[in-house]
């Protein structure tokens, strides 16, 4: 039994040891990762679950107001001076007393909604608004997509240019050492190994910055994922690839399809609803009601005594309500009036939404021909400037170079290659761009 209890405690410590080492590991997360992971732990999009959530509860609310309302009443009531009332019987006049000591009643009261334009406009008007909230939970996935996306290859351009560094840290380091030995034998000078010394300790400060630089861009990818931003994250270097071709272009983009659409047509239904709802207020209403009470009066309160002399009695009555808007003022007037307004600003809306959808997708295409041009420039820039960097290396060994053109080639190479990979995350931001305008960028995360 002891031993049980031992075994048992190791192994507790053993877990509470290695569980430390787990949450430290770092978490391989490919874009997909990134995208799905996002959608489940985004603060806002879990908040516009809970706006679908409280947007159903609206509905409710709405729809409470066309069922049945019922109300139970209850009063007690003590009279210390009972009112009487004098009356002439046969010429001589008689006090009366109204009631007695002590009254109670109970009772219920019903008011069911026969025909109410307000109330029948309002329920269609709570179903658009659920479809509002799913439409803006969808848009809202969307952006964070988009967010998510472009984070993820800024982290991955800097993670190049942060390998471009420590190559050419290590080329220099190279050239350091035979400058250092040609100085001892007499074969350099003291400027060249200074120079050098120089050109390292920057290349070590610019590595340093983007370290930080990828640190930062990190942490903003966790926390638009929602992940917290102590976890450790490791993205795939493979997910950066090289570019040989553009996408299949339309003439024109379908914009049906684009969730910002659907919004502004769910706002036009909410808007029409709302116009509706204020042009009701002319029309009447009619509604059922009904009620019982039972009351009870005695001199004394003994109403829960069973031999008591309590008087009780009950009533009842069922009707009909009929309201009739006559004149307010010109309220419901102005109402509509500003109703007009809203619907004709929603028109000019939807035109600069519109232009302005079509002009994000123009942008797109124009950005992915210009940026695959620069990529396939910039890629054979690079390529040439890593032979002439070989070139101007061995020519310096054989002492046909100076130390000034192995670094000025040197620092040529270093701006090609960064340039060839800012070409490659310009292309993939304007990617997502199209895929946006053309309505699928869920399709990332598939």
């Amino acid at each position: 039994m002891l031993r049980v209890k031992l075994a048992t405690i190791m192994l507790i410590m053993f877990t509470g040891m290695a569980l430390p080492e787990m949450v430290a590991a770092q978490q391989r997360v490919t874009l997909k990762d990134a995208l799905t992971y996002a959608l489940q732990n985004n603060a806002r999009v879990r908040k516009s679950k809970l706006d679908i959530l409280g947007g159903r509860y609206k509905v409710e609310e709405v729809r409470a107001q066309a069922l049945p309302q019922l109300t139970g009443t209850a009063g007690l009531t003590y009279n210390p001076i009972i009112g009487q009332l004098v009356a002439d019987f046969g010429g001589q006049s008689q006090a009366i007393k109204l009631g007695q000591n002590w009254n109670s009643s109970a009772g219920v009261q019903l008011s069911q909604q026969l025909f109410n334009q307000q109330v029948f406009t309002g329920l269609q008007a709570a179903k658009s608004s659920e479809e509002y909230y799913n439409l803006t939970s969808q848009l809202t996935e969307e952006q964070i997509i988009e967010l998510v996306a472009n984070n993820y290859y800024q982290v991955l351009v800097n993670r190049e240019q942060l390998a471009v560094i420590d190559t050419n840290i290590k080329n220099v380091g190279i050239v350091e050492k035979v400058i250092a030995n040609q100085y001892k034998n007499g074969l350099a000078r003291k400027i060249d190994v200074d120079r050098i010394s120089v050109n390292v300790t920057n290349l070590n400060t610019q590595r340093e910055q983007i370290i930080n630089a990828v640190t930062q861009l990190e942490n903003q990818l966790k926390f638009a994922m929602g992940m917290p931003v102590s976890n450790p994250i490791e993205l795939p270097a493979t997910e950066l690839t090289q570019v040989t071709q553009l996408p299949v272009f339309t003439d024109s983009v379908d914009l049906a399809n684009r969730t910002e659409v659907k919004l502004l047509n769910n706002q036009d239904k909410l808007l029409a609803l709302q116009r509706k709802a204020y042009v009701a207020e002319y029309y009447p209403s009619l509604a059922l009601t009904g009620n019982y009470t039972y009351s009870s009066q005695s001199n004394s309160f003994d109403f829960l005594n069973s031999n008591a002399a309590a008087i009780g009695y009950g009533a009842s009555a069922i009707g009909l309500t009929l309201r009739v808007p006559i004149f307010n003022g010109f309220l419901t007037r102005s109402k509509i009036r500003q109703a007009d307004v809203e619907i004709m600003k929603a028109k000019e809306d939807r035109k600069e939404s519109t232009n302005s959808l079509n002009l994000a997708y123009e942008n797109a295409k124009i950005q992915l021909r210009n940026n695959l041009n620069t990529i396939r420039s910039q890629r054979r820039n690079a390529d040439l400037a890593q032979e002439i960097y070989k070139s101007t290396q061995n020519n310096y060994n054989n002492g046909l170079a100076t130390l000034t053109d192995l670094l000025e080639t040197e620092n040529s190479l270093t701006e090609a290659q960064n340039s060839y990979n800012q070409a490659l995350l310009n292309y993939k931001i304007a990617e997502i761009q199209l895929i946006k305008s053309n309505g699928n960028i869920k399709s990332l995360v598939q």
